[in-house]
């Protein structure tokens, strides 16, 4: 049997949360979910039982998830060779959109949705083509080139998200857009993250990463900036600092600060219940993006 010594510690850590709790209530907290959390089963039940404690304790997490290590299975299943360009951006023809959707809308967000629900939450499963959550049009490229059915966020109908929010739910969001002829266009989901985190005005948006958060040497942990500030970005982005998929979480943050979101955090989703340990905790973890 524990020791009161260990009640008493627990308690404090209750205690230490209080303030947070506090100020949280009825604010919304965007996550993007990815990585090894939504891969490795004590991970992904440790942040399933982060964001459904949110929910308890009068938060509003919404729910935005990636997928792409699913989608390049099963393109490799159905014998589809995934194809991306020198930015990282997959090259979306008809074929592969068919799976992207079929994977994401599918199989990945109806398993997040089921994960919530087994913790205890009540989660709805949406994908941006749901009440026009996601409006997008074509991304262009610089150079001219035609990455396919890849759209950039045009506006967020947002309306859905806030009905079921209030109703106690916390929505799952997939990161398939539409436009205003029905069609369907694969975004980003760290850039999807930002303009829902934008259009609800969020008090924060998290991004679970697989790295400690923006690191100055990419080889060293140790190496951990535990503050940007957007001033900042375009420096280290010339210096290599901000590179390859850090870009679009950082820009996402930049986006969604400009757009009245009060904090933006990328942290490691490798460390069990991360999310609490950044919400309710004096520690912190990862890289704070600010103004």
């Amino acid at each position: 049997m524990p020791s009161i010594d260990a009640y008493i510690q627990k308690a404090e850590v209750l205690i230490e949360a209080l303030p947070y709790i506090r100020d949280f209530e009825g604010k919304t907290v965007v996550v993007k979910y990815g990585g090894a959390a939504m891969i490795d089963p004590a991970l992904r039940r440790s942040t399933a039982e982060d964001i459904v404690l949110m929910k308890y304790v009068g938060m509003n997490p919404v729910i935005v998830h990636g997928g792409g290590p699913a989608i390049n299975k099963m393109l490799k299943r159905l014998d589809i060779q995934p194809v991306f360009n020198a930015q990282g951006l997959r090259v979306t023809d008809a074929a592969t959109m068919e799976v992207v959707e079929m994977v994401l809308c599918g199989s990945l967000n109806k398993d997040i949705v089921c994960l919530l629900n087994q913790a205890g939450a009540d989660a709805v499963g949406l994908s941006g083509k749901d009440s026009n959550l996601l409006y997008a049009n074509k991304l262009e490229q610089a150079d001219g080139s035609d990455i396919g059915r890849v759209g950039k966020v045009v506006s967020v109908h947002y309306k859905v998200v806030e009905v079921l929010a209030k109703a106690g739910m916390i929505p799952v969001i997939a990161p398939i857009a539409t436009d205003a002829q029905g069609g369907t266009w694969n975004v980003n989901a760290d850039t999807a993250a930002g303009e829902v985190a934008a259009s609800l005005q969020a008090e924060k948006l998290v991004f679970l990463t697989d790295t400690p958060g923006i690191l100055r040497d990419v080889q060293d942990a140790d190496s951990l900036i535990h503050q940007v500030r957007v001033s900042e970005v375009r420096r280290l982005k010339d210096q290599g600092v901000i590179a390859g998929g850090m870009i679009p979480k950082v820009d996402a943050c930049v986006r969604a600060l400009g757009a009245g979101v009060r904090k933006t955090h990328i942290i490691d989703g490798r460390v069990p219940h991360s999310l609490l340990l950044e919400i309710f905790t004096d520690r912190g973890l990862g890289t704070l993006v600010s103004h």
